[in-house]
């Protein structure tokens, strides 16, 4: 929807000043503060100066588009003179003229959001265009009445009132830098007398952060290469004790297989508690890949029950896994997120004596990941102890732990394990009335885990296929695009705030952008603006994917086509092998 506010012809020198007025009138009104008001009138009077000096006559037109916040405020310029020859040589900023001809140009083009110029030898139009701040009112019809009326009702002594009002910005404009340059002489005094013991507090915490960063590393290196040595003395004495159970070297006494047996689950749990402790080290030391696959939930559950029921030594608990009403289809570590469910799984059976296990899987309601629980009718575990036991070596003394023993670390794991796949682990429980263990990890593993470094969302083998920016902060529609694009020519590179996308247009230039307009509260209208004005990226074409309908203010800001969510497959497709010329 466009509304038109005002039009105004350019025939005499005065009429460029009424412009000025006008364009900083209707920029209050709009709702813009006093700097951009200032911005736009500048802009459009040194155009209508242009129009004055070099066609002799044109005209002003001020318009609103958009239904939505924040809308757009569009002003045009045209007159029918004789052109701009050199209007490419213009917008570079190389053109030397006498007169000054193309530094009002640029600087109006500075001064907008977006800027465009059509010349040719019957004319030329500028159109100037810029975005309203997010807290001003909705333009209506309505208002754009009223808004008539006030201008009607305004000073009708142009020249002095505009030379009044350039005055009033101009001392104001002095006023301000004069409080700045005061603020900024007291903040070097500031910042002088507080260096020094910065820089000695620097000193310091760098020495500290070596002493500790020293100690952490030793304390890693100690745990992975005790680990190490242990596992090859533990494996040896396993082995002997199997070889002396199955009488390779003759018989044994009743007593002798009593304690051999012995000796074979001591080295079984020292060998469990090994394995825990060089998990837990190569957490600590960053050095666990996580290899993210695609699988199915329902068949990672059969082979958990195949490879659990050996664990099951009494008849009275039952290990019960949910069958799935629709298949679970998952992107991350398997085998990493198989580990924390066996660590939970093993635990429940230790500390049930009767009733069942049960494990299942539900997709959270916004798709985005799967709640793993693992319930029990065990012991329980009262709410004062639920904290202590996913602590290293804690255990909570009970009835059972003479039967039953552990580590200590397997619950400690499997909480960083779930926080290495990006999800978390949470416990509901009571005394009497059994456990319930959860994980909750995403439905695809997030590979940029860091804010401050962009590194992308695809694997690093994965970088085949015509680049597409997809910036979208709602992760099911992120691998809704991802599964649009299998078996095309395409390869999404996502990014999830306006900073990211940044950060992957740096890294490599997308062939097409796909663009959701609201991100967390961010922007996204002044970013398409902003790209759109770049004459390095005005080029690339941007698909709008939204819910929001204003598709008109899109086309406006130079989008190259607009669809309303949920995108269909085939319509997506049609137009990123139209706008890259894919056949």
């Amino acid at each position: 929807m466009s509304l038109r506010i005002l039009s105004l012809a350019v025939r005499e020198e005065l009429d460029v000043v009424t412009s000025r007025q006008r364009a900083r009138q209707i920029a209050q009104l709009c709702g813009f503060a006093n700097q951009d008001q200032a911005r736009i009138a500048t802009a459009v009077s040194e155009l209508a100066r242009n129009v004055y000096n070099y066609a002799g006559s044109g005209r002003v037109e001020f318009s609103i588009e958009g239904e939505t916040v924040p809308q757009l405020l569009v002003i045009r310029i045209e007159d029918q003179g004789p052109g701009i020859a050199d209007v490419d040589l213009v917008l570079s900023g190389r053109y030397q003229s006498r007169t000054g001809m193309g530094m009002g140009i640029l600087g109006a083009r500075r001064l907008m959001d977006q800027f465009d110029i059509r010349t040719g030898s019957g004319g030329t139009v500028v159109t100037l265009k810029k975005l309203l701040p997010h807290d001003a009112p909705l333009v209506t019809p309505a208002a754009i009445g009223a808004m008539g009326a006030q201008l009607v009702a305004l000073s009708p002594n142009v020249t002095l009132a505009e030379m009044q009002q350039q005055n009033k910005e101009l001392l104001a404009t002095l006023s301000e830098l004069k409080t700045r340059q005061d603020e900024l002489v007291q903040l070097t005094r500031e910042l002088e007398d507080t260096n020094r013991g910065v820089v000695a507090l620097y000193a310091e915490l760098d020495e500290k952060a070596d002493h500790l960063r020293r100690a952490d590393e030793m304390k890693t290196r100690f745990l992975s290469n005790m680990s190490h040595e242990f596992r090859t003395p533990l494996s040896s004495i396993r082995a002997l004790s199997r070889l002396l159970l199955e009488r390779v070297d003759g018989e044994l006494t009743p007593e002798q297989e009593k304690q051999v047996k012995f000796i074979l689950k001591g080295a079984e749990s020292l060998t469990e508690l090994v394995d825990d402790l060089l998990d837990l080290a190569k957490i600590e030391a960053g050095k666990i890949d996580v290899r993210p696959v695609a699988f199915e939930v329902g068949d990672m559950f059969s082979a958990l029950r195949g490879m659990l029921r050996p664990l099951l030594v009494s008849s009275k608990v039952e290990l019960l896994f949910d069958e799935l009403a629709t298949p679970i289809t998952m992107m991350t570590d398997e085998a990493k997120l198989s580990q924390i469910l066996r660590n939970f799984i093993s635990n429940a059976l230790k500390f049930t004596e009767s009733g069942y296990v049960k494990v299942g899987a539900t997709v959270l309601p916004k798709g985005d990941a799967v709640r793993f629980d693992v319930e029990d009718t065990g012991i329980g575990i009262a709410e004062e102890h639920q904290q202590i036991i996913f602590e290293e070596f804690s255990q909570v003394e009970n009835r059972l732990q003479h039967k039953v023993k552990g580590t200590g670390l397997g619950l400690p794991l499997c909480r960083r394990l779930a926080g290495l796949l990006g999800g978390s682990v949470t416990l509901r429980s009571a005394p009497g009335k059994g456990s319930t263990f959860s994980a909750t990890i995403p439905l695809a593993y997030d590979t940029m885990p860091d804010p401050l470094a962009f590194r992308g969302t695809l694997a690093p083998a994965d970088t085949a296929g015509i680049p597409v920016l997809v910036v979208e902060d709602d992760r099911s529609t992120m691998l809704l695009y991802r599964s649009f694009f299998r078996n095309t020519p395409y390869r999404a590179v996502c990014a999830r705030s306006m900073w990211e996308a940044e950060q992957a247009w740096g890294a490599q230039e997308p062939a097409a952008v796909i663009l959701d307009l609201y991100l967390h509260g961010e922007d996204s209208w002044r970013w398409l603006a902003q790209t759109k004005n770049d004459e390095r990226r005005k080029h690339v074409p941007v698909i709008i994917a939204s819910e929001v309908a204003d598709r008109q203010k899109a086309f406006s800001l130079g989008a190259d086509a607009y669809l309303a969510k949920p995108v269909a497959r085939e319509d997506l497709l049609a137009q990123l092998n139209a706008l890259c010329h894919v056949h």
